[in-house]
């Protein structure tokens, strides 16, 4: 049959006629020459219906000259050939965008890059996917655009696996531009489905594989039976960990037949021991504590819940105990330092990703989970009379909402995303299934958590400081609060904790009542023992404090001195950089003066070696430099 995008049947276009089309097409296009004439009549004499070339060997297929190639394409893009998926995958289309000119397909795949352009790509990449995926399926279908069905996806899908089965070459690109494909014509209400992230879940049969066979349904039919009472990822966290526990019963002991013989000497001990020790392969360390507690305690839910809904395959007897899992340590949150703060946001606002750096400045302003962030909706702002605008958090990971009051500038930023986002049809929520348009969109779907994270990586890296993770921001968020005196009330509603405990960990950091106390007590033992003598930090060379071996800062009204091992101060002049410093012309001489000094302690860093340090003075410099500027500009 030949494809429905042709106007006539092959028996009512004789070969002279394909000729003439022929013939008329490279002048189109501004090609042509006997040479490619003459391969034309040629083929159209052995092949003298087109479509019968198709039944020859793909390597056959693929032998065909380049006098020869042109004449192939102008059969494919006008509907008069459909060449294999076999031969489209294996052979690069170099010409399509010139070959489709005044063809069939044009219209449709001007249609699609335009598509593509409208949810975010640039013009280059809607023209790679498009040529990659959609001009294939086009030409192999034989069907218009808004015809082309999932099924079509598969069929090329599959033609590039055996590909890369026959010959060992990669499909990466035809992978990426398959998936963008399907995300346009979702948007384009073509198909019904957006693409799977990656390569979708394992099954748990997979999952489960190196499990021995006879202990693997009980393993299986577990991890089916909690699907129902507990989330997805919580599920597939338990499979990873019942898949260490089903690989150390494997090798440890094959003969194992039954749940029922586990024996705590034999089996469980060994396997805790083996927990205590275990290496995590990403990194080769070993697995953290966290890690271990997690994996003991995925072998007592699992004993304890068969044995609790009655399953016959249990031990006889209790075998894994409180005191088996391992006591994690309880550090503080890990927030960032003012200073270290302030520069990571200075490197996210320059980012070229513009909605990755805008997310994680989100997150860091209103205190959100990652999760709770990229779920947040479109219309998540609220405005209440009288008492400002607030953010609607989604349900998250305790499972509740909550409200988050919104000041000027978090809404200027949320503004700022919205128009960055891609825009398109609403997709369904991962957890619900209802449609939602999702405040985080990019290229036609939601932006990926691997996404903000790579982004926050760079931005750390342009700011000079260690690794961070998106739950630091968090934790940065709830410090400032809790250094701003915010009641405990206020604070667990502000974070979306359930109980007081989650929260005070935040007030161990910083608890005015025991600085008070310590304080208080200092004062009065001074009273007791009479003035200590003041210790004064040494200074070399003729006494001037900018050649003392010390962390020095110049500040506007003086200058602090540190040891080294104390490191920079947090708070060293942040005020210069705070957006709220104004300048005027009675104290540009004093930032002058500054200038100054920061240069020469520029200087002596570098002089030391001290890279941070100097970097530290140059950021000052250029800030001050700024800030002179701009009085001078009034």
């Amino acid at each position: 049959m030949l494809p429905a995008n042709v106007s006539a049947t092959y028996t009512e276009r004789p070969a002279r006629d394909l000729l003439a089309d022929y013939a008329t097409h490279l002048a189109v296009t501004g090609r042509g020459n006997s040479a490619y004439t003459s391969a034309a009549r040629s083929f159209l004499q052995n092949w003298p219906d087109p479509q019968h070339w198709v039944d020859q060997p793909l390597d056959e297929r693929l032998g065909a000259g380049p006098q020869l190639r042109p004449f192939l394409s102008f059969l494919m893009v006008h509907g008069w050939l459909q060449p294999g998926y076999d031969y489209l995958v294996s052979r690069k289309l170099s010409s399509f965008w010139r070959d489709i000119v005044a063809s069939p397909l044009e219209a449709d795949m001007t249609r699609f890059r335009e598509g593509a352009e409208a949810i975010g790509y640039t013009p280059i990449q809607s023209l790679r996917v498009a040529s990659q995926s959609v001009g294939r399926l086009l030409v192999q279908s034989g069907r218009n655009l808004d015809d082309l069905t999932l099924g079509d996806f598969d069929e090329l899908i599959d033609a590039c696996r055996q590909r890369t089965q026959s010959t060992a070459k990669g499909w990466t690109h035809y992978r990426g531009a398959l998936s963008a494909a399907q995300r346009v014509l979702f948007h384009l209400g073509i198909v019904a489905a957006l693409p799977p992230y990656g390569q979708g879940p394992k099954s748990f049969e997979a999952r489960m594989a190196d499990v021995s066979p006879v202990l693997r349904p009980a393993f299986v039919a577990y991890l089916e039976r909690k699907t129902g009472t507990c989330h997805a990822k919580t599920v597939t966290g338990l499979a990873t960990r019942l898949a260490h526990l089903g690989r150390f019963l494997a090798a440890s002991d094959p003969e194992l037949r039954s749940l029922a013989d586990l024996e705590r000497q034999r089996h469980i001990e060994p396997y805790l021991n083996s927990v205590s020790s275990a290496i995590n392969p990403k990194n080769d360390d070993p697995i953290t504590r966290a890690d271990q507690a997690r994996r003991v305690l995925a072998l007592s839910s699992f004993l304890s819940d068969i044995t609790e809904w009655g399953w016959q395959d249990v031990p006889p007897r209790r075998l894994v105990f409180r005191s088996d899992i391992p006591r994690l340590p309880r550090p503080l949150p890990r927030y960032l330092p003012a200073d270290v703060d302030r520069r990571l946001g200075e490197a996210l606002e320059g980012s070229e990703f513009r909605l990755a750096a805008d997310a994680l400045m989100l997150q860091r302003a209103c205190g959100l989970r990652i999760g709770e962030l990229l779920d947040l909706e479109l219309d998540c702002v609220h405005e209440v009379p009288s008492n400002g605008a607030w953010l609607k958090v989604p349900l998250g990971k305790m499972d509740t909402e909550r409200m988050v009051p919104l000041d000027e500038q978090t809404i200027v930023l949320i503004d700022r995303i919205v128009a960055t986002r891609s825009n398109g049809r609403a997709f369904p929520h991962p957890r619900t299934g209802r449609p939602a348009q999702f405040l985080f969109t990019h290229h036609g779907r939601r932006l990926a958590q691997r996404a903000l994270r790579l982004e926050l990586d760079r931005a750390a890296q342009i700011a000079g400081i260690a690794h961070v993770t998106p739950h630091q921001l968090r934790h940065t968020f709830a410090t400032v609060m809790v250094n701003a005196g915010v009641s405990l009330q206020a604070l667990m509603a502000l974070l979306g904790h359930v109980s007081a405990e989650m929260s005070l960990r935040y007030g161990q950091l910083f608890d005015t009542t025991v600085r008070a106390e310590y304080e208080r007590a200092l004062d009065l033992a001074k009273a007791r023992i009479g003035p200590l003598p003041a210790r004064r930090i040494p200074v070399t060379g003729d006494g001037n404090w900018r050649d003392a071996p010390l962390i020095k800062t110049r500040l506007a009204g003086g200058y602090c001195l540190r040891a080294p091992a104390q490191g920079s101060c947090s708070y060293a002049n942040i005020c210069e950089y705070c957006p709220t410093f104004h300048v005027d012309a009675s104290t540009v001489a004093v930032l002058t003066a500054q200038r100054v000094d920061a240069e020469a302690l520029a200087s002596d860093a570098d002089a030391r070696k001290w890279s941070s340090e100097a970097d530290r003075h140059r950021r000052l410099i250029s800030r001050l430099d700024t800030l002179i500027a701009e009085q001078a500009a009034r």
